[in-house]
Formats: structure tokens, C-alpha cells, sequence
């Protein structure tokens, strides 16, 4: 008989992402949005201290919506369906807390990695602003099972949609989108840019790429910094190896630029800014392969 995390992800969660392919031709761009999932399970819900509003706190609301008209001039966009809270994608597969689990985890987890130590693994101790998410301990079942459904096929559509760029074009470019706190939480009153790109300082996307990503923004009128205070997770990290022609970057999106943090709701900005980020688009698929080929012609 299926556990109830199980049926509550067959039926409140397939499909658990949605693949949204261009309506022209393809690019060699994949845009990826692995925190906007908004479907909350009940059964989730059951076993968390906090109500929706705060478990939203941690999702990158709207990023999606955001990125999806200029991602359909050309690119592919995978979005996940289910939030951050319930299972995070831009984590290892195993990278678990071992004060979630009544069973002590086995020896193949990564249960010391600095994300775990913050309380946010692939399955989230807190949410962003420190609060616990449970009320009690999780089955490591339930959470094996999260990533056996959930983030096992996430990962899978990814690589292939990666693997199908380079394949067609001799190259790819991930794009991994989301949103940041319009202060820093550490230190109130601090403003954070714009946007942030992270390419893992220059490890996971050719520099010449990201810094025709960074002029872009600025062309537009936007303050853009480079990997501070965020230089890309797990996707980042896993998928970037421009050596063999695969660049990634990880692009943080202030949401005070299109939302209210305490309502969460939409701000009439928003739509000047998904403006933007399809003149952004198309400037980056116009003018990334000529990037690149010149990279290869001086090399």
C-alpha cells in the first residue's frame, strides 16, 4: 500500500515540473526555474508548524512568470511545480539534515555540507527567514521518496534538455533563474543589487559570456554584481563545465523590483520588468553564439 507522502505526490504533484518549449526556433539556451513551484501538498501541510504565507517566504515567487516570454523566443524553460520547502533541486540528491530524521541517515548522505548546516538540504529544515518547518521528526522514507519522484526527474529533463542544446548546436548555456531578498537579512537596511549572476567565480561559464550577461542588465538600466553573495548552487556548480562546452549561470532577481516581500503579491512593476527580461533574452540569443565562436577562433 502507498504511503501517504506518496499519494500526495501522484496526485497533488504529476506532473511534478512543467517543460515549456519556445514558439520558434530552438537556441542553444535552457532557463531553468527550480524555486517557483507553488503547489503546496496537504499532506506536507499536515506535518508543518507554519501556514502557507510563511512556508511561501522561501519560494521565488513569479520567477517563472518572469522569465517565460523571453524564454519562448528561443529557449526552452523547466520549472518545478513543487516548493522549495518541500524539496529542493539546487541541492545534492542526498544532502541531508540529520536532525529531520527519527533514523540516523546512512553513511552515502552528505550530511556536512554547509547547506545542511544552515537547515537547508535537499529536504529544508527552516525556511528563509530561520523559522522550523516541522513539527516533529520526518520518516527517511518520505524523504527518499521525495527525491526518488521529484528530484531524481527533475534532474533527468534537465540533463536531457542540456544534452539536446549541445547536441543541435555544438554548445549549451542553463540559465538558472530566481530571486533574492531585497536586503541583506544579516544586516538590515543594506540594499543587494539588482541582479546577481553567479558563474562559481568563473568556473562555470566561459567570462566572456557573463560579462556580456552583466552588460545586458546594465544596457538596461539595472545594477548587476557578479557572484556576491551568491556565485550558483547544485546546478550551477554540477551542470557548468564550459571546458567541454556546457556554460551555467545563476541569475538572482531583487524582488523588491516586481513584488511587496511581506504581501508577496505582484507589483505593478512587474510587467516592465518581464519587458526587460525579454529584450534581455533576445540579446542573448542574438548574441551569444558570435560570442563564443570568437572565444573558439582565438583559441
Amino acid at each position: 500500500m502507498a504511503s501517504a507522502e506518496e499519494l500526495s505526490i501522484r496526485e497533488e504533484l504529476t506532473p511534478p515540473f512543467e517543460v515549456r518549449e519556445p514558439l520558434g526556433d530552438l537556441t542553444p539556451f535552457v532557463f531553468c526555474s527550480p524555486h517557483s513551484g507553488r503547489i503546496y501538498p496537504r499532506h506536507f501541510l499536515s506535518l508543518s508548524r507554519l501556514g502557507a504565507t510563511a512556508l511561501r517566504r522561501s519560494e521565488d515567487c513569479y520567477v517563472d512568470e518572469l522569465f517565460i516570454r523571453g524564454a519562448s523566443r528561443g529557449a526552452t524553460l523547466l520549472s518545478a511545480r513543487f516548493p522549495r520547502a518541500y524539496l529542493d533541486v539546487n541541492r545534492e540528491p542526498f544532502e541531508l539534515d540529520p536532525e529531520l530524521f527519527v533514523e540516523p541517515l546512512p553513511d552515502w548522505a552528505n550530511a556536512r555540507s554547509v547547506r545542511v548546516a544552515g537547515g537547508l538540504g535537499t529536504i529544508a529544515r527552516i525556511v528563509s527567514d530561520g523559522e522550523e518547518i516541522y513539527d516533529g521528526p520526518l520518516s527517511l522514507a518520505d524523504a527518499l521518496l521525495r527525491i526518488e519522484l521529484l528530484h531524481k526527474p527533475f534532474h533527468a529533463v534537465l540533463r536531457g534538455l542540456i544534452e539536446r542544446a549541445q547536441r543541435n548546436f555544438g554548445f549549451a548555456v542553463l540559465i538558472d533563474c530566481h530571486s533574492m531578498p531585497s536586503a541583506h537579512m544579516a544586516h538590515a537596511g543594506v540594499q543587494r543589487p539588482d541582479f546577481v549572476i553567479g558563474d562559481r567565480f568563473g568556473t562555470s561559464c566561459d567570462v566572456r559570456l557573463t560579462k556580456l550577461i552583466r552588460s545586458s542588465l546594465t544596457e538596461l538600466g539595472y545594477e548587476a554584481q557578479l557572484n556576491r553573495p551568491y556565485a550558483g548552487g547544485y546546478i550551477t556548480e554540477h551542470y557548468g563545465r564550459p571546458h567541454r562546452g556546457v556554460h551555467a549561470v545563476q541569475l538572482e532577481i531583487n524582488r523588491g523590483l516586481y513584488m511587496n516581500e511581506r504581501t508577496l503579491e505582484k507589483t505593478p512593476r512587474f510587467l516592465s520588468l518581464e519587458r526587460d527580461l525579454l529584450r534581455f533574452s533576445r540579446q542573448l540569443f542574438a548574441d551569444a553564439p558570435v560570442t563564443l565562436e570568437r572565444r573558439s577562433a582565438a583559441e
